[in-house]
């Protein structure tokens, strides 16, 4: 084998590799924006976070006007993107990826409904019946973007088969969320609304079914999607999900035209060149430019959105909602609200729930024999896995903005349960991996081998 060489393998799973890294530098942002917003809220200058959020912003479309919060725009709006490209994981992850085999999808599957099951049932059994049971949705969640963070922080500490097992649950889970979301936390329905979103969905699938492949003529009708959810009393970020299962995951491409063309855009980049030295920078350029562009447009439609949202969603979106959304006052007495009913049942939701339902699912469909552990990964790997489960953060938070409206004292109380027991799942999933055996370095069985 040529040293250097880059094997089929690695081409496979180059795409993983650079998805876990963006998600990862995302999850470490996210991170330092929900410091900024505890100390923020905490600060002398409280108030200026508060009325910034608050800060009202109306948008008009023809007869349509829609007038709300800088935090609300912030959390059904672009917040509708971040699910937009949840959906396009799963949809990805459901054709190509860790979900397409039925083997392998089994066992983050499994994972994800213990996971789910397991800590609302903790957080019923704690709260009751009445207002706080409400929250119950929100030690279900679970982080991708925080886990892969903590992940990349491991190292060789977290073999390759254990990031693509966590983000496999975390797809699975935020599928769960988001059927929770439209099913649980709904408002009065307007049937006029559903009836346009219904119309302008099928519109979408027509869209996809007859070829068309432009992004824009999704994006529009999106767009539409969005405003017709938003009123009919469906959580507007759901549009999202719908919108994302209708955008085309096939191109119509005739390979050797595209060849052709490639070819030749390559052959007037080479042909910039006298001696190694660039003959016209403008026209090396340009061929580059050219070569970028048709390469672009023999690409699926839903690699190229989500290709191009994942960084928008990673380094602005999500922290923008962290910033906004995890500014909770501490200002009453702590070591009190740490023993109120919806505190404790958050807490022991995501940390001890997520442990016995994520390790119990995973063990069941192993022993059953309906699926196995990945390459490289052993049970304290999925222990592990199973505390990280815990960082509910983003969609927890969502949630409890669901459950609870903002601005009231139930949501203050779930945000700090939330935070804490975040912090505690993050520590103790380090802790267990960091204790974990490494998977054997590669290179060096290969060199064994010869």
């Amino acid at each position: 084998m040529t040293l250097g060489a880059v094997q089929p393998v690695d081409r496979l799973l180059a795409p993983f590799r650079e998805f876990a890294r963006t998600s990862a530098s995302g999850g470490l942002l996210l991170i330092v924006a929900a410091l900024v917003a505890v100390v923020w809220a905490n600060s002398p200058f409280a108030d200026t976070y508060a009325d910034i959020w608050a800060t009202n912003l109306s948008l008009s479309v023809g007869p349509l006007t829609l007038s709300d919060s800088v935090q609300h725009w912030i959390n059904d709006g672009l917040m509708a993107i971040f699910f937009l490209v949840i959906g396009l994981e799963i949809k990805r992850e459901a054709l190509v990826g860790e979900l397409r085999s039925r083997r392998k999808a089994i066992l983050p599957a499994a994972a994800a409904a213990g996971g789910a099951i397991v800590p609302a049932a903790i957080f019923l059994l704690i709260t009751g019946g009445g207002a706080a049971s409400r929250g119950w949705g929100i030690p279900m969640a679970t982080d991708i973007a925080f886990t892969l963070g903590v992940l990349a922080l491991l190292g060789r500490r977290a073999p390759l088969g254990l990031r693509v097992f966590v983000t496999a649950l975390a797809i699975v889970d935020d599928l769960l969320a988001v059927l929770v979301i439209a099913l649980f936390y709904t408002a009065d329905l307007s049937l006029p609304a559903l009836g346009a979103a219904g119309a302008i969905l099928v519109m979408l699938i027509a869209a996809n079914r007859f070829g068309v492949r432009r992004p824009l003529v999704y994006a529009g009708l999106g767009i539409a999607l969005w405003f017709a959810i938003s009123e009919s009393g469906i959580h507007a970020t759901v549009a999202g999900v719908l919108l994302a299962l209708t955008i085309p995951a096939t191109t119509k491409l005739d390979s050797d035209a595209y060849v052709t063309r490639a070819r030749q855009h390559i052959d007037d980049f080479e042909g910039r060149t006298v001696g190694g030295e660039d003959a016209s920078t403008e026209k090396h350029h340009a061929a580059l430019w050219e070569l970028e562009e048709a390469t672009e447009r023999a690409q699926a439609p839903m690699l190229r959105i989500e290709h191009a949202l994942h960084p928008w969603v990673s380094f602005l979106i999500v922290p923008l909602f962290a910033l906004a959304n995890a500014g909770v006052r501490l200002e009453t007495d702590l070591a009190s609200a740490l023993r109120d009913p919806i505190v404790v049942a958050v807490i022991l939701g995501l940390v001890v729930g997520k442990q016995l339902g994520i390790t119990l699912g995973a063990l069941v469909a192993v022993r059953s024999g309906a699926t196995s552990l990945p390459a490289g990964v052993g049970w304290r790997h999925v222990y592990g896995a199973a505390w990280l489960g815990g960082i509910g953060f983003t969609m927890s938070l969502f949630i409890g903005g669901l459950a609870y409206g903002e601005g009231g004292a139930e949501l203050g109380l779930a945000k700090i349960g939330i935070l804490v027991a975040s912090l505690i799942a993050a520590i103790g999933g380090v802790a267990v991996l960091r204790s974990a055996k490494p998977p054997a370095a590669p290179v060096a069985a290969e060199h064994e081998a010869r």
